[in-house]
């Protein structure tokens, strides 16, 4: 099979012995080099390697380039834009989107769940940990003791190659002494909270900011790039146990609520 420079490198497509051409009646070769050609997409997409705003490349490429019509190719892309990882712009061409996840505001959601769920590697990195004593500022965000013991945390998650959100995190030790000797190197703060304290009430509050210089770096975003922000704090029993601050670039996430009419 013939490369074509406008194309990066692809998976090769074993093409069946008994076909010559993307033809008319060969529907067992073009299914499969649809799927083909959906799984290298895909695979470029979600490993990463093509980032949001990448130019995906020509149809006639691909289609020189998979040795099939260009009319496969664009089924694919059609597939990929109704999944909405790609957008499709007359005149100018296919480009990688950002994917966009939900969550639910009455949820306590695990970030890492929120990324798998779009079909991307999940790793998150801890920015600072520091067991200190609290201040004012604290004590309004958790209603803590004054100088009450806590841990002040900071994280990166990331979806595949990119940042997905950071966190900003207090967790109040008078309620989880253990939270001392945890490093969370191997576990996000979120789900081990959640797997050792059980929460009985929760508060969230949801605004949008403009990106400090900070933020926009470690999210990878030009300054004062608009952000969604999310802030929770939990109690466990009527006892505070933990704030926690997100912040998403705010064109890849929205929240989303479900109820239902009271009765009576």
């Amino acid at each position: 099979m013939s490369s074509h420079p406008d194309v990066p490198i692809l998976a090769d497509v074993t093409m069946p012995d008994n076909t010559n051409g993307d033809t008319e009646g060969a529907e067992p070769r073009t299914t499969s080099l649809h799927a083909a050609i959906l799984q290298d997409v895909e695979t470029q997409i979600l490993s990463g390697t093509w980032l949001p705003g990448h130019r995906i490349p020509a149809e006639q490429g691909l289609a020189r380039h998979y040795g099939c019509s260009r009319m496969t190719v664009n089924k694919v892309m059609s597939q990929l834009a109704k999944a909405g990882m790609i957008e499709r712009r007359r005149r100018a061409g296919s480009f990688v989107l950002l994917p966009r996840t939900e969550s639910a505001v009455l949820a306590i959601q695990d970030v890492g769940a929120e990324v798998s769920a779009l079909g991307l590697a999940y790793s998150f990195t801890v920015l600072k940990r520091r067991r200190r004593r609290s201040v004012p500022a604290d004590r309004e965000r958790l209603e803590l003791a004054p100088n009450g013991p806590m841990l002040d945390l900071s994280c990166c998650h990331f979806a595949g190659k990119r940042p997905f959100c950071l966190e900003r995190r207090l967790i109040s030790l008078d309620a989880v002494p253990d939270a001392a000797r945890e490093d969370f190197f191997a576990v996000a703060p979120g789900p081990w909270l959640v797997s050792r304290v059980p929460w009985s009430r929760a508060e969230h509050v949801i605004g949008a900011s403009a990106a400090d210089g900070e933020t926009a770096a470690l999210l990878r975003l030009p300054a004062g790039t608009a952000c969604l922000w999310m802030e929770r704090r939990t109690w466990s029993a009527g006892v505070p146990i933990t704030w926690v601050r997100f912040v998403y670039p705010g064109d890849a996430h929205r929240i989303i609520g479900r109820f239902q009419p009271s009765t009576g």
